[in-house]
């Protein structure tokens, strides 16, 4: 009974605080919007086992609005101290005046040890991916530039977004450095309309915001799965418990024509789960992107056949981590 009562305080906070959003006649930065999204983020941030699929639809309908808000009031927030970095001779010097970029050096720090663990090694070192694409970058692309700063020295990232003027603002915070101007690229284009570039890329990262809708999301998802190369590494930002207020989920399911390698599911301010995933050697399915039946073909391997079970010896900084692992297809 206990927790069906936390959970139903959950949804009735959660339902008021996006009364009051929906509210808003902007959702740029401002004092009223800050606290009612940071209100939310407190909120939804706490370990829950809430089951967004159990929750009656009036309640889903709001949560798929309330994430598109969020999504929305997150690309303002960006752009507005992309613009402010923009006014710095060294942008990238000052990036801490981003409220949680703490929290991006944290997400990027475990990006890059879950991808180290999944990626190609051999004997003696890590073998770093030469090309990485990251779609949906935004204005303020913050993970591309932690990644190409602390942990990947010597990979080209190439970053799409479909909003030129988004492009226009982040290719300004990178423009004066020596280092990142000349191995970080901006790609003004609907990552639909990319086909065979893709598979040029070692590895692939999807933002949170990319599709907002699951359906969306799921588009674009098999859109890769077609284009990228056999191996390559695909990663996913997620959700979890009451943290799916925020952020679409996405299930091992949704990832049709990849070999689910592992799921993380942050427990502290950390908010997005981690999904990394490798593009099969034979596409398991043909997708059709008009009615979305799906046909099975030689050789699949899906996801959801794989087994997973909790793995907690991860060799990470972050600490109380709850790590799905996929131990492989045998039995």
């Amino acid at each position: 009974m206990g927790s069906f009562h936390q959970e139903s305080s959950l949804v009735n906070k959660v339902c008021e605080i996006y009364a009051k959003i929906s509210k808003l006649e902007s959702l740029k930065p401002s004092e009223e919007v800050n606290f009612l999204f940071t209100e939310l983020v407190e909120t939804c941030i706490p370990p829950s086992s809430i089951n967004m699929s159990t929750l009656p639809e009036n309640i889903q309908e709001k949560r798929s609005k309330l994430i598109k808000l969020c999504g929305e009031a997150e690309g303002h927030m960006e752009a507005y101290f992309s613009t402010l970095l923009a006014t710095f001779p060294n942008p990238l010097h000052h990036l801490n005046v981003f409220p949680y970029y703490s929290n991006y050096l944290k997400l990027s720090q475990l990006e890059y040890d879950i991808l180290t663990r999944h990626y190609s090694t051999d004997q003696h070192h890590v073998v770093a991916p030469k090309r990485v694409a990251f779609i949906g970058s935004g204005p303020l692309p913050l993970t591309s530039i932690v990644l190409a700063t602390h942990h990947l020295k010597n990979t080209y990232f190439h970053n799409y977004d479909i909003d030129d003027s988004a492009n226009s603002l982040a290719s300004r915070l990178v423009s004066p450095d020596p280092d990142l101007s000349q191995r970080m690229f901006f790609h003004s284009t609907d990552i639909m309309d990319v086909t065979d570039d893709l598979k040029e890329y070692d590895v692939v990262f999807l933002a949170a915001l990319v599709g907002m809708d699951i359906n969306d999301k799921v588009k674009v998802i098999q859109h890769l799965a077609k284009y990228m190369a056999p191996g390559a590494v695909l990663m996913l930002r997620s959700a979890h418990g009451a943290r799916a207020f925020l952020y679409p989920i996405v299930e091992p399911d949704d990832l049709q024509g990849f070999e689910v390698l592992s799921i993380f599911h942050p427990q502290d301010e950390v908010i997005n789960s981690v999904v990394i995933a490798r593009k099969v050697y034979s596409l398991p399915l043909e997708f059709d992107h008009e009615n979305h039946d799906h046909k099975l073909g030689n050789g699949s391997i899906l996801p959801s056949s794989c087994k997973y079970c909790d793995f907690q010896a991860f060799n990470n900084p972050l600490n109380q981590m709850n790590i799905i692992e996929d131990l492989g297809m045998d039995e």
